[in-house]
């Protein structure tokens, strides 16, 4: 499996997280760290090169959360006859993820699509799929 890819599932699962509990993202994250390492043997330092240290994760995640007002916006905007709040919580955090790396990474947008759409064959179902679909190429055409 690709880095990057494993790294949007992880965010995905550190955004969900966040999303149900409404904690703030770095106690997700550290919660995410922590029961990543609870199998193991080895549990990561205080250290910036602590092993499994995935700082895309780290860079997806916060920042998806620091935009996600603005996000939620532009989602409101391009989903008709859709509250956010009447959305999955996996389908809402794969939306918000995606339109935060369209628009602060370099990634291509066609990229950030396909990844969206396949992290919705994973975590959600194929209805999801389409709707994600619909909305992020909605929101990439502006």
């Amino acid at each position: 499996m690709a880095a990057r890819h494993r790294s949007r599932q992880r965010a995905l699962q550190v955004l969900y997280q966040w999303d149900m509990t409404k904690q703030p993202v770095e106690q997700a994250i550290a919660s995410f760290y922590d029961t990543l390492y609870s199998d193991e043997s080895d549990s990561p330092d205080d250290s910036d090169d602590k092993p499994g240290r995935d700082e895309f994760m780290e860079e997806l995640a916060k920042g998806t959360s620091e935009m996600a007002a603005d996000i939620d916006h532009r989602i409101s905007s391009k989903s008709e006859n859709w509250r956010l709040e009447r959305m999955p919580t996996v389908d809402r955090n794969i939306l918000r993820m995606a339109i935060y790396e369209m628009s602060r990474q370099e990634t291509p947008a066609a990229v950030v699509i396909d990844e969206a759409l396949e992290l919705a064959r994973q975590f959600s179902g194929e209805e999801s799929v389409s709707f994600i679909n619909g909305i992020l190429d909605a929101v990439h055409k502006g």
